[in-house]
């Protein structure tokens, strides 16, 4: 079972959107697109948590951990070693936490505007993204495998009726 907790915590985000659905349909169409897609409909709770915040404090978590002093608009802090995946889909442990995405908002809503892209349609593509990060996907290592990651993240932003992500 796909548990998708979200959380606004700070930052302008929009009010209107219904941030829970529209995470819990990114992370479960991204899933899909994987040979983790079971994930989602396992016996125990799997469990990705979406911390909406401040520009600020992603600021502080990407000096922190990745060593860039600046904003991102997402980091992902994945919970499972890559090769813990695969026994995790056979276990009926009560619960599985997959990872943690973080989202800044004045870094997200000025990249959707350059876009063209609505708020809540950019977020659910990098909600794709990040999910994609902590299922041990990877874009910074090479050609190929920057190349699958953008595969699955277009096929599960087309499920999900949003523009690729990659065109333009």
């Amino acid at each position: 079972m796909l548990v998708v907790e979200t959380d606004i915590v700070a930052g302008d985000w929009p009010a209107g959107p219904d941030w829970p659905t529209l995470a819990r349909d990114a992370v479960a169409a991204a899933l899909a697109q994987t040979p983790h897609a079971e994930l989602a409909e396992a016996p125990m709770a799997v469990e990705v948590a979406v911390r909406l915040t401040d520009d600020a404090e992603v600021h502080g978590l990407n000096r922190q951990y990745r060593d860039k002093d600046k904003p991102t608009n997402i980091l992902s802090f994945p919970m499972l070693a890559p090769d813990m995946l695969v026994s995790v889909a056979n276990s009926d442990d009560g619960e599985v936490l997959l990872g943690d995405l973080v989202m800044a908002a004045g870094t997200v809503i000025a990249e959707a505007a350059a876009k063209g892209w609505p708020i809540a349609a950019y977020v659910q593509h990098l909600i794709v993204h990040g999910t994609l990060h902590l299922l041990a996907y990877d874009h910074e290592t090479g050609e190929a495998q920057a190349n699958h990651m953008e595969a699955l993240e277009r096929a599960a932003c087309a499920a999900l009726r949003l523009p690729d992500p990659y065109e333009g």
